[in-house]
């Protein structure tokens, strides 16, 4: 009896095409729940977690109380938000040419001889005192002789009950002495000067009251010339607003914040 012969098989050449196309499968299913992650919905999520918990303690796994699943009262919990404890407050409106006006007559030598200037400004009315009035060049002390007019001006503000921003600026010669490195620095001293003196001196409330320094960084003329620089060496008093009731009197702080 004759054998039949086999015939050889051969090995087919597109078999890489199955693992190529569950490769691209797993990667397309990996990249749809990257996407799907990046898109939490925290509360649908807390949903799942309480729904996962209630089965498995169905099935006698996990832990749980009488009052319900663990887990619940954990996401409940954790999606709370703590209520912020309120700013004082500041009314925007305010009668600003009316302060105007108190400020020019109270000051009208002082801005006849060009040592104070008022102007409206982005965040209110700004009194801008010269260093030339104010202070000595490179101090951050306020000059005895401009106190009768920083008197006249602290009066004004302290009876309006108004939000004072104090700012320091200077001119860009940078400072050579041995108690200020920089120009921060001294625009910054001469700002919480005054402020100090509106606290101990003229009773003003410290919640009513914001210091910052610009150094030569906010000009309002040319550094390139020395008229330009004496405006620029300046401490502008921005009357922001009324100053609002302060957060708690008559009540708790939290009585403030409606539900």
């Amino acid at each position: 009896m004759s054998r039949r012969k086999r015939r050889a098989t051969r090995p087919s050449h597109d078999r890489w095409l199955v693992s190529y196309a569950d490769f691209i499968t797993l990667l397309f299913a990996f990249f749809v729940v990257l996407y799907s992650t990046a898109q939490v919905d925290k509360k649908k999520v807390g949903q799942l977690a309480t729904a996962i918990q209630v089965a498995f303690q169905q099935l006698g796994v996990g832990p749980s109380t009488a009052s319900g699943p663990v887990l619940r009262q954990e996401v409940v919990d954790t999606n709370k938000v703590a209520p912020a404890v309120p700013l004082p407050r500041i009314e925007e409106t305010f009668d600003q040419a009316g302060v105007r006006k108190e400020l020019e007559q109270a000051l009208a030598p002082e801005i006849l001889r060009g040592e104070v200037a008022l102007r409206t400004g982005r965040d209110g009315l700004v009194i801008s005192l010269r260093e030339a009035g104010f202070f000595d060049s490179g101090s951050a002390g306020v000059k005895a002789t401009s106190e009768p007019a920083f008197s006249r001006m602290a009066k004004v503000l302290a009876e309006g009950q108004y939000s004072i921003r104090i700012e320091g600026h200077t001119d860009n010669v940078r400072i050579h002495n041995a108690q200020y490195s920089s120009n921060w620095e001294l625009s910054t001293a001469r700002a919480t000067e005054m402020i100090r003196l509106l606290i101990v001196k003229y009773g003003i409330t410290p919640p009513r009251l914001s210091a910052s320094g610009y150094g030569e960084y906010h000009p309002i003329a040319s550094n390139g010339t020395d008229a330009g620089r004496a405006l620029n060496r300046r401490v502008d008093v921005v009357v922001v607003g009324k100053h609002g009731s302060e957060p708690g009197v008559g009540g708790s702080p939290l009585s403030a914040i409606k539900p």
